[in-house]
């Protein structure tokens, strides 16, 4: 007799190209599948169905972009659809609980797990769009007050949830993020022919991964390579991969005239594996966001034994420990001195190598699942 518990998951996101979230909901529904934890049902927006779809709906980012243009108040438009599809999978599928992996869970007439990774509409609500924060500050308070448990990607969110939310303590579970199998080092010989098709070198460039947002803060990045002698910058360019996100045009003077003089190479949204390759083949990567939950690029980077400049900000930290080379978020000088010391100093370089490849051990998926699966069965006792 199958004693598994049903559980819906919010997969809409993976209609989307991956990026944060949509990874985290494909790895965890993979791991709780591959340890038979629970019985995952995925509700991908309009259907369900217990596989993982293969890849993004074409086109969707810019049928999204158009909607949002000609459709008035496309957001809560798209929510009352997708809430009376929800309604009609869980009258078939009588799910035991329902996860919803971010900030605005359907109405569900059971026990519900959601996920807080950040909490950046609090923090800096001026770097999310005005519509979708007001349905974020409409929402995910409710949210909040009706999960019977709330999983956060870090200690630093649990603290956060607890004291902005007035949430007990013994509701929120940390339950760390995990890293693909994908990341891992690679030999010369295994990078160039990919990175030679993009320009690059193995070892040979500066890596800065993530959406286009001011979030981000990629403008430290471009200020603070730009301060690398010309000598360095024309050996070491800096590649900035990921979509371009809200008010991405926030870089456009400065990147623009940085990919004139050949010391920016920017990529754009890069594939799983070729996303893998460019942390692998990376001489740093560089993360100079102002907040995060978890900053899973960092961990990316460090089990592809490519070490990491990050922010002494949030919950970074807290994910790098001594394998991390810090700077202050707002001094492009300092973070000059930090790419010029991890691309000149070998033997800085090889400490931080090392430290990240085992520290990157202790953060996996299959451990993320077993957490989850336990704050499941939590919420269905309560």
């Amino acid at each position: 007799m199958n004693t598994r518990p049903t559980v819906a998951l919010n997969a809409s996101i993976l209609r989307a190209p991956r990026t944060g979230i949509g990874h985290y909901v494909a790895e965890l529904a993979s791991a709780l599948q591959a340890q038979q934890l629970v019985c995952p049902e995925l509700f991908t927006g309009l259907a369900w169905q217990r596989t993982l779809p293969a890849a993004a709906m074409p086109g969707y980012s810019q049928l999204s972009r158009l909607v949002k243009r000609v459709v008035p108040d496309a957001y809560r438009v798209r929510r009352v659809v997708e809430q009376a599809r929800f309604n009609q999978g869980v009258r078939r599928i009588r799910p035991a609980l329902y996860h919803e992996p971010s900030l605005w869970a359907f109405e569900f007439d059971g026990p519900m797990v959601m996920t807080l990774h950040d909490l950046t509409h609090v923090h800096y609500p001026h770097t999310q769009p005005r519509d979708r924060l007001a349905a974020i500050e409409q929402h995910a308070g409710q949210s909040v007050l009706r999960a019977q448990r709330i999983l956060v990607d870090s200690q630093f969110i649990a603290g956060e949830v607890c004291k902005h939310y007035g949430v007990p303590a013994q509701r929120v579970v940390v339950a760390p993020l995990g890293h693909a199998a994908r990341f891992h080092p690679r030999s010369a010989a295994q990078l160039t022919p990919r990175l030679a098709a993009l320009g690059l070198q193995p070892g040979k460039y500066l890596l800065c991964v993530g959406t286009l947002e001011p979030r981000k803060n990629l403008q430290l990045a471009l200020h603070a390579h730009e301060r690398l002698p010309a000598a360095l910058r024309a050996r070491y360019p800096l590649v900035l991969a990921g979509m371009a996100g809200w008010k991405s045009q926030q870089l456009a003077e400065p990147l623009q005239r940085a990919i004139a003089g050949g010391q920016v190479r920017l990529l754009g949204y890069q594939s799983d594996e070729s996303l893998a390759q460019l942390f692998a083949g990376a001489r740093l990567l560089l993360f100079p966001s102002l907040y995060e939950g978890f900053g899973l690029p960092v961990l990316e980077a460090m089990a592809s034994g490519t070490p990491v400049i990050a922010t002494q900000a949030s919950a970074l930290p807290e994910v790098a420990g001594e394998a991390g080379h810090y700077i202050d978020p707002c001094d492009d000088s300092g973070c000059a001195a930090a790419m010029t010391q991890l691309i000149e100093d070998h033997s800085h370089w090889q400490r931080l190598r090392e430290a990240g490849l085992a520290r990157a051990q202790i953060y996996t998926w299959q451990r993320c699942a077993q957490i989850t699966a336990g704050a499941y069965h939590e919420a269905l006792a309560s």
